[in-house]
């Protein structure tokens, strides 16, 4: 009776598994900040993606970890980066062939100083050089489409990137590949992790000038607004449960298909507690993604979708 009444769900197939590709063969690394992750060789990533897909996991969110970087972030939009092959890949797997292919468009994994765009300094300060770094960000988000992205995904939160994406994927032909902004990124406390398993920590200053500040709401939703003008066709809100509110109040006022983040450190906060024994793992787990799920969510990015797609079965 329970279930029959339920108001909201949860399925494997609204789930997203972020997954981590380096460089090497044979290569299955554990991100000590959270456990159970890994930075994975592109052999290891297809067997990740295939073991996905056998779970009914809708997709799969791809991040390049590559050995070389530079000031620009040049691996980015590289035809034989470390995401492009990954990509390649796991689009040749059949066993892989029902995931959705989702590629994060951004600069920080790929440049020396782990900013998100092209970094100017004077002296002991900096600043980021928006325009020009938009530029960098739609040439990588075309080669990724070329590579075998079903959906380019930017995370950078650059002024008109997905304008200038839109522009770019269409003149290559790739008018069908749609756009899931991350268009309510705020500069969290709860990305450390995940900065570890990408190797993206800023080496100077931080990134409160181009994310969000933690307490506008309503700056959120011109954010958004400006994304949907620009031609994003799906929104992605980040963090999840620390912005339960964002997402439910851009729930009640736009209609595209809308997906939450639970972030790393939401993951690896709850991991800890699972490790001490203070929370029951499984509950804890699915009632955290029900929550992003009631307030709004149409589907979730989380590392535990392997874990909740097995407990859902």
């Amino acid at each position: 009776m329970r279930s029959l009444v339920r108001e909201t769900h949860l399925r494997p197939g609204a789930l997203i598994y972020p997954l981590f590709i380096c460089e090497g063969e044979g290569v299955r690394r554990e991100v000590s900040s959270m456990p159970g992750v890994f930075n994975l060789s592109v052999d290891e990533a297809v067997k990740e993606a295939e073991a996905c897909a056998a779970l009914g996991i809708g997709g799969v969110l791809l991040f390049g970890v590559p050995d070389d970087k530079d000031e620009q972030g040049s691996g980015a939009w590289a035809a034989d980066g470390i995401t492009q092959r990954g990509l390649r890949a796991i689009k040749a797997s059949a066993a892989a062939s029902s995931l959705v292919l989702i590629a994060d468009v951004c600069l920080c994994e790929y440049t020396s100083h782990g900013h998100c765009g092209l970094v100017v300094r004077d002296g002991d300060h900096f600043h980021i050089e928006n325009d020009a770094s938009v530029g960098l960000i739609a040439k990588a988000a075309a080669s990724l489409a070329e590579a075998g992205a079903d959906i380019i995904a930017p995370s950078d939160m650059m002024d008109g990137r997905v304008a200038a994406i839109r522009h770019a994927l269409d003149a290559a032909g790739r008018q069908d590949i749609p756009i899931l902004s991350y268009a309510a990124k705020f500069a969290s406390a709860f990305y450390g992790p995940f900065r570890e398993a990408a190797g993206s920590t800023p080496q100077f200053g931080d990134r409160r000038t181009y994310q969000m500040d933690a307490a506008n709401i309503r700056e959120a939703m011109r954010e958004i607004e400006q994304d949907i003008a620009e031609g994003a066709d799906m929104l992605l809100m980040k963090p999840a449960m620390p912005y339960l509110d964002v997402i439910h109040k851009a729930r009640q006022r736009f209609d595209l298909p809308m997906g939450a983040y639970q972030v790393s450190g939401e993951y690896a906060m709850l991991q800890a507690a699972f490790q001490r024994g203070w929370l029951e793992p499984e509950r804890a787990m699915l009632e955290s993604l029900l929550s992003i799920r009631r307030a709004g969510a149409d589907f979730i990015a989380t590392y535990f979708a392997k874990e909740a797609a097995r407990a859902l079965a």
